[in-house]
């Protein structure tokens, strides 16, 4: 008998993995833009980043149903193969591999490399060699056993919440009194409040929550999964909106609105203003630390997708397999990070992103309508959680999604066809895959 996943992650890992997955570098980047966007009022732009928070916890509901009916490996995959057939499912596994899931891990290996250079000088082959080593040391840690790599999301995680949350407080207590009075009085920045504006400043928003949903790809390596699943996608989302609405509090204690709104490196603007310029390391490391944290997190989840695929006949088969000794999908981790280095070096992951990345939010619409299309082709099954607010907590998320999706299309038509035409190029592969199936005696 082959050897199978091994169910050691408990509910803490999980909920760490699901907000060391969503923290990279949008925290200290997005503020600005948003703020910007709201027209320079604070509580809008609050307004803004908990209504996405808000969005985010619905899809994490909706998740959370799926998490519980299904605890094998695959997560969205499995999720959108059950409700909508293999292919849709199979053109999202192909995306994730050879686009999102590679390309998120090149990104923040990469953009981790360049922060290093704030600490000592780099030359472009050094960085392309940092950003290889990263890749893969995250890629031997989670060959090597679950428990090890999960130890090592947990510190790093915690790593960078607590250095969010104490740069957060320290802003907000050495900026009483009369910073407190500038941000409510800072003259607001061009452009003034729109509702569009507001729009753009959701989506941007949404984009910084994105990764919730990878801790569903593990969970068949979790403990009791129908209870922690769901309790890992609604805890770890709720800390998240906390997190997030602090640190921009903090910002705007710091800088004022009208500095915060036009800053391009809020964060260490905010950081420098109150401590002083060499401060401002102090927050390079911790964004280093927060992209090592989020690539390492993806590195955990993304290739269960592609063995989970392998083990349904639709990917290269050799990624269907479990390591003897450590019982992980070592071959799966192995090429995603192959992969994921390939496009580092090549600086490809770039261009590949911002053709395809938005195409995610087609998958996520897809997963949480699979609730209410599951709820009519299953209902008898078991479901140990069950979405509150049905159906209309599935329904928002799936509008919300269709948001980003047609404003992506509208505002970059060029861009959104050829990312069209790039993820159905899987088309091609996945009728050669199926026929070696069928024709496997």
């Amino acid at each position: 008998m082959p050897p199978a996943l091994v169910r050691t992650l408990g509910s803490r890992d999980l909920t760490l993995l699901v907000v060391g997955n969503v923290i990279g570098s949008g925290i200290f980047l997005v503020p600005a833009s948003v703020l910007l966007q709201s027209g320079g009022s604070l509580p809008i732009a609050l307004g803004v980043w908990l209504a996405g928070g808000v969005l985010s916890l619905m899809g994490a509901l909706s998740y959370a149903e799926l998490g519980g009916m299904d605890p094998g490996a695959g997560g969205l995959y499995a999720y959108i193969r059950d409700a909508f057939g293999a292919f849709p499912a199979f053109l999202y596994g192909w995306t994730l591999f050879f686009v999102i899931g590679a390309g998120t891990i090149a990104t923040l290996a990469v953009a981790a490399a360049e922060y290093l250079t704030q600490f000592t000088p780099l030359s472009a082959v050094a960085k392309q060699g940092v950003a290889i080593a990263l890749i893969a040391s995250t890629a031997v840690i989670n060959v090597r056993g679950l428990r090890g790599r999960a130890a090592v999301q947990n510190v790093t995680t915690g790593i960078k919440v607590l250095a969010i949350v104490a740069l957060s407080l320290l802003l907000l207590g050495l900026s009483l009194g009369g910073d407190a009075a500038t941000v409510a009085n800072a003259p607001p920045p061009a452009p003034a409040v729109t509702l569009s504006g507001v729009g753009l400043s959701v989506i941007a928003v949404l984009w910084a929550y994105e990764g919730w949903q990878y801790v569903t790809f593990v969970a068949g390596e979790a403990r009791d999964p129908q209870r922690t699943i769901p309790r890992a996608l609604i805890v770890g989302t709720v800390l998240l909106i906390g997190i997030y609405l602090l640190a921009n509090v903090a910002y705007a204690a710091a800088l004022g609105t009208a500095d915060m709104a036009n800053s391009s490196r809020v964060a260490g603007d905010a950081v420098t203003r109150v401590l002083g310029p060499t401060a401002g390391k102090i927050v390079a490391l911790v964004i280093i630390v927060s992209m090592y944290s989020a690539a390492h997190g993806t590195v955990i989840t993304v290739p269960r997708v592609y063995q989970a695929m392998a083990a349904d006949g639709v990917f290269f088969r050799q990624l269907a397999a479990v390591h003897p000794r450590y019982g992980t999908p070592a071959v799966a981790v192995l090429s995603s990070c192959a992969w994921a280095a390939v496009l580092a070096v090549s600086g490809t992951f770039e261009q590949l992103l911002t053709y395809v990345v938005f195409i995610g939010w087609i998958f996520y619409a897809l997963g949480a309508a699979a609730v209410i299309r599951l709820r009519q082709t299953q209902p008898g099954a078991v479901r140990p959680f069950r979405v509150p607010g049905y159906p209309f907590t599935p329904v928002l998320f799936v509008l919300a999604a269709a948001a980003i999706v047609g404003n992506t299309i509208v505002a970059q038509p060029r861009q959104s066809v050829v990312g069209l035409g790039m993820v159905l190029l899987g088309a091609p592969a996945y009728a050669v895959w199926r026929r070696r199936t069928t024709a496997a005696p």
